[in-house]
């Protein structure tokens, strides 16, 4: 669905102090909260010394002048013709399920013999495929000052809303126990039909998730996602809504960022545990994760993918790895992250750009076509805006996109919320290990939701 034209005029910026950096993020958030169409992005602190660069500390979305929505089959053709008339501030998402895009293939045999029906759920939080709008306010907050633009809005008005906002302090509301989509069992043995698939040849490497749902159960979307940042604060963070649709992201990871003539992909393959208070232990766990023979696998694995989708849209001889097994602490975890980057093809358009990396390698495998199919065989729930990316495109052309993990997804309407889980399935995976990997991931979530 194509909103009507975009209206003539410009954004007007106007930049303002402010005293308290924190307090001022809270207030504006939860005065944009209120808005049926919200894109909030947070980078928590994070800086380009730690590999991760980053343009904005936040960058706040509110309503829309103008919006694409789409469902898989032409979304990215339809969303290049309408961006390509629009020179101004993107954002929005792409649902994993645009992987139906892709070149097709033929279908894969199963393992060893057939797959009981999973009776595989609709999307039940139901995020389009595609979704962009350019917004009619945009707001960044750094230390120490806020920039304010919109369209049709004075900027002084705005700034006296947001510093009249009262923070709420909401009681906790009870949520159901999670129910897995898989008994452990059951994730074991898909496991290891996984490895059959590696042995015969079929795919290389496979990033299998599971969800775990909790019905019915409606937290207060606002006060879960200070929980989950506090409990979990990541660099590419973010509270996205959709009328009564809403992704609480603390992801660590960056999908694809262009910046000038340059591509940047960082892809995470490879978990191991914080171990806070106990330095040796914390260590020992870092130096274990660099080291892992199957990590190191799966991480190079995915970093040939990145290399080959990039070399598809990047000028010959650009394409280079400027870091290699790069281990980064985060609060709950240690990742290795690989860096890719590339010099994009002067005639490629941003929306080429993502249509040729998409779905991302680090939650897809290698080759990808074939772990697509594997996905949709093996795993039980759709994956939705899950494993998708979240992200802006600026006026100039230069994007910043993550990947949708470490999510709480949370449909008010139907009283639905869930978070998948994932690992990266390898010859050298222990069935039981790569279980423990996705509890851990999970952790985050799961203290949040104590927290809260």
């Amino acid at each position: 669905m194509i909103s009507d034209p975009f209206p003539p005029g410009e954004r007007s910026f106007v930049s303002l102090p402010i005293p308290n950096f924190e307090w001022t993020k809270r207030q504006m958030l939860t005065w944009a909260s209120r808005v049926g169409i919200c894109c909030f992005l947070d980078n928590h602190g994070y800086r380009a010394e730690a590999g991760i660069p980053a343009t904005f500390e936040c960058l706040l979305a509110l309503g829309a002048v103008d919006t694409l929505e789409c469902p898989a089959g032409d979304a990215f053709s339809t969303l290049k013709a309408w961006s390509t008339a629009r020179r101004e501030w993107l954002f929005g998402h792409f649902n994993y399920d645009l992987a139906r895009e892709t070149e097709p293939r033929p279908a894969i045999v199963p393992a060893t013999g057939t797959i009981p029906p999973t009776g595989f759920p609709a999307d039940s939080i139901g995020f389009p495929d595609l979704f962009f709008f350019i917004p009619e306010i945009l707001i960044e907050l750094h230390p120490g000052s806020i920039r304010i633009g919109s369209f049709h809005n004075d900027q002084g008005a705005i700034w006296r809303q947001i510093c009249d906002t009262t923070v709420p302090e909401h009681p906790p509301t009870p949520i159901p126990p999670f129910i897995p989509r898989f008994t452990r069992e059951e994730y074991l043995d898909t496991v290891r039909r996984l490895q059959r698939h590696i042995l015969r040849g079929d795919c290389y490497e496979i990033n299998f998730c599971q969800e775990f749902f909790s019905y019915p159960a409606c937290p207060d979307p606002l006060t879960t996602w200070w929980s989950l940042s506090q409990a979990s604060p990541n660099p590419f963070a973010a509270f996205y809504r959709l009328g009564e649709r809403y992704l609480l992201c603390a992801s660590p990871e960056r999908y694809l960022k262009k910046r000038g003539d340059t591509l940047i992909s960082q892809p995470i393959k490879g978990t191991s545990p914080r171990y806070p208070g106990d330095t040796t232990s914390d260590e020992a766990s870092g130096d274990q994760l660099f080291h892992s023979r199957k990590d190191r696998s799966e991480n190079v694995m995915v970093v040939d993918l990145v290399r080959n989708d990039l070399s598809k849209i990047c000028l010959p001889g650009s394409v280079s790895v400027n870091e290699l097994y790069g281990i980064y602490p985060f609060p709950q975890v240690f990742q290795m992250i690989s860096t890719i980057t590339g010099q994009p093809a002067p005639d490629e358009h941003w929306t080429d750009m993502i249509r040729a990396t998409f779905p991302m390698g680090s939650m897809t495998g290698a080759p990808k076509h074939k772990v697509v199919e594997l996905i949709g065989l093996y795993e039980r729930s759709r994956r939705g805006i899950f494993s998708g990316a979240v992200g802006y495109v600026a006026p100039n052309g230069d994007f910043d996109f993550n990947v949708v993990i470490r999510s709480l997804l949370l449909n008010r309407d139907h009283q639905y919320l869930s978070y998948l889980v994932g690992s990266g399935i390898t010859f050298y995976s222990d069935p039981q290990a790569e279980y423990e990997e996705c509890l851990i991931k999970a952790e985050g979530i799961r203290r949040a939701l104590q927290m809260f």
